[in-house]
């Protein structure tokens, strides 16, 4: 099969201004993404979707492909990554390169591994899927989740029936991450929710999950890095 990676980099973050391209432990943060794709083995084409010639040069540095920039459409606050996405098929398959399928892969989830892409890889084979995305534990119970009103009372976590219950007698519970999503380009072409019937979930460790979105975000994934590197990994 002929898969295809797009990493969508724009530019003019709000709450973290050019976060895509900042500095974390001495490469941009964007190059981690590119790296994972590549030591993957699992691509055809490894492309990156962005609308700074700035970002397109880094990108190209480290071995990504940027066949060309975004329309103003998709540049937008508003646009989404789907649409993304499908500009970018879109705009290939004019070009006479189509794929089977697509894997997104946002450049704010530095942690992710290429062994993470394999995983999701070797799920949609297995599966027969249509679509894979990544998961990870959340790191509470949900059952110990509540409201508050205005006068911040805990009455409804007092009778909560899990308020007294240990983690361990509780389910586990999985939320998406952000770091993969895996699906046929047939899927996005054809405007269609990705999470239709033939989607199934590839686990990741939450070690490995973090979402860059701030700059706290940003610190912990800086420390986490760099204890690894202290301890080898």
């Amino acid at each position: 099969m002929r898969n295809l990676a797009i990493i969508p980099a724009r530019s003019g973050s709000k709450g973290l201004p050019d976060k895509n391209i900042m500095t974390l432990c001495g490469k941009p943060m964007i190059a981690y993404t590119i790296d994972a794709a590549k030591q993957s083995g699992c691509f055809t084409d490894i492309l990156v979707s962005t609308d700074s010639e700035k970002y397109a040069q880094v990108a190209q540095e480290y071995g990504a492909e940027v066949p060309f920039l975004r329309s103003k459409e998709t540049s937008s606050d508003t646009a989404g990554s789907w649409d993304v996405i499908k500009e970018v098929l879109t705009g290939l398959k004019e070009m006479g390169r189509e794929y089977d399928t697509v894997c997104l892969l946002q450049p704010t989830s530095p942690l992710r591994k290429a062994e993470d892409i394999q995983n999701a890889y070797r799920q949609f084979e297995e599966k027969s899927a249509t679509t894979v995305v990544s998961v990870s534990e959340m790191g509470h119970p949900v059952e110990w989740s509540f409201e508050l009103d205005e006068t911040c009372s805990m009455e409804a976590y007092a009778k909560s029936p899990y308020s007294n219950m240990r983690r361990q007698e509780l389910p586990v519970h999985y939320m998406e991450n952000g770091a993969i999503f895996l699906t046929k380009t047939k899927v996005v072409l054809a405007g269609k929710s990705i999470y239709a019937d033939g989607c199934y979930a590839s686990i990741m460790s939450a070690e490995r999950a973090y979402d860059i979105d701030n700059a706290m975000d940003f610190y912990v994934t800086e420390a986490i890095m760099k204890a690894g590197k202290e301890n080898g990994k």
